[in-house]
């Protein structure tokens, strides 16, 4: 087997979807919600400079959450108690109806039952910058779920973000392999791609495809999601 593991992204490959209008749909939808008990501008604009924060921090002893809880508290100057229930009630009330932003299609359900059906490890390598409730709620978008998964990246236990090399290494570290026994399913060459850099094997899936242009990373194979099917089901490419 020419790899032990397949990391897969979730926003834009597994979920087929165009990253920037449903995260502005997200932000539009949190900032109704929130109206009346803080100022929506105030906090959507500390949640940004929190994620941006959360994406710079060094700190392999602070999870993703820590970060971002702590600039949010910091900079808002809010107590956790009056702000995270508000934030747990949008993630189970409104957050599943953003599923009208996405485009799922039966792809995703297909391609990771048939990674497991090889013997491949399965991962959701999605950026950590979201809580689990809202990445279990997209899973379930493509009929998935996460207990169908070795691991699935969320902001609650990870340390890193895309693109630090250190994401990758964590994950590897997680399941006991090396970069060069995985491979990085993903659709955003400057985020997902970058897996290369600690020896990871690349797929760069082309339906929902970004490329901000720079830094370019190698790239071991390309297709669409029909091709990737059938490139796990043939053992051919990467996966041969």
């Amino acid at each position: 087997m020419s790899a032990c593991a397949i990391l897969f992204d979730l926003d834009g490959t597994l979920l087929e979807m165009q990253t920037e209008p449903f995260i502005q749909g997200y932000m539009q939808e949190l900032g109704r919600y929130v109206a009346g008990r803080f100022d929506p501008t105030k906090l959507l604009g500390l949640i940004w400079e929190g994620t941006k924060a959360m994406m710079a921090d060094p700190d392999a002893e602070k999870t993703n959450e820590q970060v971002f809880t702590a600039y949010l508290l910091e900079h808002g100057g809010w107590k956790k108690e009056e702000l995270w229930p508000v934030f747990d009630a949008f993630y189970r009330d409104v957050f599943p109806g953003l599923s009208r932003l996405t485009f799922p299609s039966p792809w995703a359900k297909k391609i990771v039952d048939e990674a497991k059906a090889q013997g491949y490890r399965v991962v959701v390598a999605t950026n950590p910058v979201f809580p689990r409730d809202a990445i279990h709620h997209r899973l379930a978008w493509i009929g998935l779920s996460a207990d169908e998964f070795e691991l699935v990246t969320v902001y609650e236990e990870c340390h890193f973000t895309k693109p630090n090399p250190r994401y990758f290494l964590e994950i590897c570290g997680k399941l006991g392999v090396q970069p060069a026994d995985c491979i990085m399913v993903g659709n955003h060459m400057q985020e997902d791609m970058a897996a290369s850099q600690v020896g990871m094997k690349t797929f760069l899936v082309t339906n929902w495809l970004e490329d901000r242009g720079e830094p370019q990373y190698e790239v071991d194979q390309r297709g669409t999601l029909e091709e990737l099917y059938l490139a796990i089901a043939n053992r051919s490419g990467v996966f041969a």
